[in-house]
C-alpha cells in the first residue's frame, strides 16, 4: 500500500534529490498514526514505474556468430543482419525485481574485418561503434579479447555510472571482467551462443543461454499480450462468517475487519505471487527455492511474521498461491519451475532416480551442468537422436520435441533442457546432423564436448577418467564402436 507523506520546505530525505518540491511523496509501506504522521522511514526502492538502466553493451561478433551458426545458421544470419531488431527486444524484461528498461548508451562490436566486414553496416546502423580487430597471429587469432576488456573497464571508471554491463560472448576468458564489474557493483548479463562455462555463467546476474538467443533474434515483433494475472484466493480456510455486529459462537460480538489490513494484505499477497512468477519465468532453468522464497519475501516482508500467511512455510505458502509453478524439494535445496518450459528431468545436477553416479560423475555435473542422466538413458537418447535426423530433416526446436517425447515415451526420464544440452554440445562439436549420421558419431562427438568441458572447468582427467566419461555419456555406444 501506498500512503502519502508531507515534505515541510527545506527537509531532507533519504534517496530523495535536494530541491525536491514541497508537497506529497507516495511511500510504500508507510502507516498513518493517530496524530496524522508518518509512522515509518520512507522506502524509495519500490517504485510504480519499471528501473531504468544505464547499460553498456559489447559483443564479441566473431565469437557468437560462429557459436550460433553451429546451432541455427537462421538465427546466426538474423543476428548479424538485424542487430536492431534484437537490440530493441533487449531494451525492457523481467527479473526477480519486477520489471525494468534499458537505455544502450554505450554499444560496441568488435569483429575480424577480413572474415565479417559485410557485417559491419548493418551494425553502425544500429548504432554500434564497429571496432575492426584483425587477425595478430598465424592461427587467426584476434585481438577483439583484449580491445573488448580495455574498453569496458574504461566504462567502468568512466564519469557515467553504468548500472550494468552486458557481455555478449560465451568466451569463458571474460570471467575475470566479469568479476571485476560484479566487485564494482555493477548489474553483468552474459548472452553467450555456444555452451560456456559453468564458472562464467556462475559470476553474472543473468544468462541468456543460445537457445534464448536464438529465439530472441528470431522473434516476431507481434507478441501476444500477457494476460492479466489473477489475484490468489484467500489462504485461510474458508467459514461462513457471522455479520458485522452479530455474535459469533461463544457469544462474543465479531468486529468488522479493518479495511486497510485487509486491503494491506491482499496488496502484500499479490506483490508476492507477481515477484515468485517473475523470478521463476524469467530463468533459464528451474530455481532454487531459497532464492524464490527470498523474491517473495522482498515483495511481501509480513510472510515470516505471519508464518506465511498462516499456512505454516514457503512450501505450503508456494502450493495455495502460486499453484501454477512446480516444485520439488529434492534434490536439496529443492526446485521451482514453470511446467510449460521444464519438468523433473530438468533438475539440474539432479541424477535419474535409482541410480548411483560416481564420484567422477557427480563432480562432472557439478562443475559442467552436464545432464546426470544414467548410461542407460544416454544410450535412448543418443539412439532416438539418430534415428530422429534419419527420418526427419534436422530442425532445432522440432527435433528436441520430438526427441524428448520418444524417450518419455520409452520410459527415460529426459527433460526439454537436457536434449537442448546435449543438441548443443553436438552441434558444437562441428557434427552434421544429417540422415547419414550414426547413434556412435552422436555419441563421439557429446563425449568430446563434455570432456572438453571438463578441462575447460580444470578438472584434471586421466585416460581413465576420460575413458569412464566416454562410457557413460557414450551411453555404451563407444564401446561398440571400439569392438
Amino acid at each position: 500500500m501506498y500512503e502519502r507523506a508531507l515534505v515541510a520546505p527545506g527537509q531532507v530525505v533519504p534517496g530523495v534529490a535536494p530541491g525536491v518540491a514541497p508537497g506529497c511523496l507516495r511511500v510504500r509501506g508507510a502507516r498513518t498514526g493517530q496524530d496524522g504522521g508518518v509512522t515509518s522511514a520512507l522506502d524509495t526502492d519500490r517504485l510504480d514505474s519499471p528501473r531504468r538502466l544505464r547499460a553498456a553493451m559489447f559483443v564479441d561478433f566473431d565469437n557468437v556468430y560462429i557459436g550460433l551458426r553451429r546451432l541455427d545458421p537462421d538465427a546466426a544470419e538474423a543476428f548479424a543482419t538485424d542487430p536492431g531488431h534484437w537490440l530493441a527486444e533487449l531494451e525492457s524484461g523481467t527479473d526477480a525485481d519486477g520489471d525494468f528498461t534499458r537505455r544502450f548508451l554505450v554499444r560496441s562490436c568488435y569483429l575480424n574485418p577480413s572474415v565479417f566486414s559485410r557485417y559491419r553496416p548493418n551494425f553502425t546502423r544500429a548504432g554500434f561503434q564497429v571496432v575492426d580487430c584483425p587477425s595478430l597471429t598465424q592461427q587467426g587469432k584476434s585481438s577483439a579479447d583484449i580491445n573488448l576488456v580495455l574498453d569496458a573497464v574504461d566504462a567502468l571508471d568512466a564519469d557515467t555510472r553504468y548500472d550494468e554491463f552486458v557481455i555478449v560472448s560465451a568466451d569463458a576468458d571474460f570471467t575475470p571482467l566479469v568479476q571485476r564489474c560484479r566487485a564494482a557493483d555493477r548489474r553483468v548479463t552474459i548472452i553467450t551462443a555456444s555452451p560456456a562455462a559453468s564458472a562464467y555463467r556462475a559470476v553474472a546476474d543473468t544468462v541468456i543461454t543460445a537457445d534464448d538467443l536464438a529465439e530472441l533474434v528470431t522473434a516476431h515483433d507481434t507478441a501476444p499480450a500477457d494476460t492479466p494475472e489473477p489475484a490468489p484466493a484467500a489462504v485461510a480456510p474458508s467459514t461462513e462468517a457471522p455479520a458485522a455486529g452479530e455474535p459469533a459462537r461463544g457469544g462474543r460480538k465479531e468486529e468488522p475487519a479493518a479495511p486497510a489490513a485487509t486491503e494491506a494484505s491482499t496488496a502484500g499477497a499479490l506483490a508476492a505471487r507477481r515477484a515468485v512468477l517473475q523470478r521463476v519465468r524469467s530463468a533459464d532453468r528451474p530455481v532454487p527455492t531459497g532464492a524464490v522464497a527470498q523474491a517473495a519475501q522482498k515483495a511481501d516482508p509480513t510472510l515470516p511474521a505471519t508464518r506465511w500467511a498462516g499456512t505454516g512455510g514457503f512450501l505450503p505458502w508456494l502450493a495455495h498461491a502460486v499453484p501454477e509453478l512446480g516444485v520439488a524439494a529434492r534434490p536439496s535445496p529443492g526446485y521451482v519451475w514453470d511446467p510449460k518450459r521444464f519438468g523433473e528431468a530438468d533438475l539440474p545436477g539432479a541424477p535419474d532416480a535409482g541410480t548411483d553416479p560416481t564420484a567422477l560423475q557427480r563432480q562432472v555435473i557439478a562443475v559442467t551442468d552436464t545432464p546426470g542422466l544414467s548410461r542407460e538413458n544416454y544410450r535412448v537418447l543418443l539412439t532416438t537422436l539418430a534415428e530422429d535426423v534419419r527420418a526427419h530433416p534436422f530442425e532445432r526446436a522440432a527435433t528436441a520435441r520430438r526427441v524428448r517425447d520418444a524417450c518419455q515415451e520409452a520410459g527415460a526420464a529426459v527433460g526439454r533442457s537436457t536434449v537442448n544440452f546435449v543438441l548443443s554440445g553436438v552441434l558444437y562439436s562441428g557434427l552434421e546432423l544429417d540422415s547419414t549420421v550414426t547413434a556412435e558419431d552422436i555419441a563421439e562427438a557429446w563425449a568430446d564436448n563434455v570432456v572438453g568441458l571438463c578441462r575447460g572447468a580444470r578438472m584434471e582427467l586421466s585416460k581413465a577418467d576420460e575413458a569412464a566419461i566416454d562410457d557413460w555419456v557414450g551411453g555404451g555406444l563407444l564401446d561398440e564402436l571400439e569392438d
